[in-house]
């Protein structure tokens, strides 16, 4: 039997709880949790990895992931994305270092423990973002993206049509200011 994106996922997260790095899921797989579910074959995690922490997370990872040490080592000083790769599914994990400022480390404190069947019939427990940072985040790519990724756009639409009454409108506001998303964030509530 071959492997599954649950099989990745769930060796990921052994991984990181074994070394106790904290972590949050975000992205596609995050807004599936908080509104309309879509396939997609990576995984969005944003991690406090500390530099001395690589070599024992690479060697934790290996054999079954691709996992580049020098590789790891380098985007966190830079404070950029890297990954790994797990061999039998194919399924990649986009690994985002924690970053500093203030909306990052007030997402991170946000974050909750979920429980769902994302990645098929096997429920799994993980710490993801809230829907409200989902959000966020979010409206930051679809911007950077120039704004035209209807996949995004319809992600965002999709947190909002199963979570819109239990959202903080306030925070969501707040930070979105913050984010220079605000307008992006307006023109989101007022298609609901």
């Amino acid at each position: 039997m071959s492997a599954s994106p649950a099989d990745a996922f769930l060796r990921t997260l052994d991984v990181l709880d074994r070394m106790e790095i904290p972590y949050l899921v975000g992205g596609s797989v995050a807004s599936s949790i908080h509104g309309i579910s879509r396939p997609t074959m990576d995984l969005d995690l944003v991690a406090d990895v500390q530099p001395g922490q690589v070599e024992e997370l690479a060697s934790l990872l290996q054999p079954d992931f691709y996992a580049d040490p020098e590789m790891m080592r380098e985007a966190i000083a830079h404070g950029r994305s890297f990954n790994w790769i797990h061999y039998e599914s194919s399924f990649k994990i986009d690994v985002f270092p924690l970053q500093q400022d203030d909306y990052s480390r007030q997402s991170f404190a946000r974050r909750r423990v979920e429980q769902s069947k994302t990645f098929g019939t096997q429920s799994i427990e993980w710490v993801v973002a809230t829907a409200e940072d989902v959000i966020l985040r979010k409206l930051e790519w679809y911007r950077a993206g120039g704004e035209s990724s209807e996949r995004q756009w319809n992600d965002l639409r999709g947190i909002l049509q199963v979570s819109q009454k239990t959202l903080d409108s306030a925070y969501l506001r707040r930070w979105a200011i913050d984010l220079k998303v605000a307008d992006l964030l307006e023109r989101l509530l007022e298609q609901q």
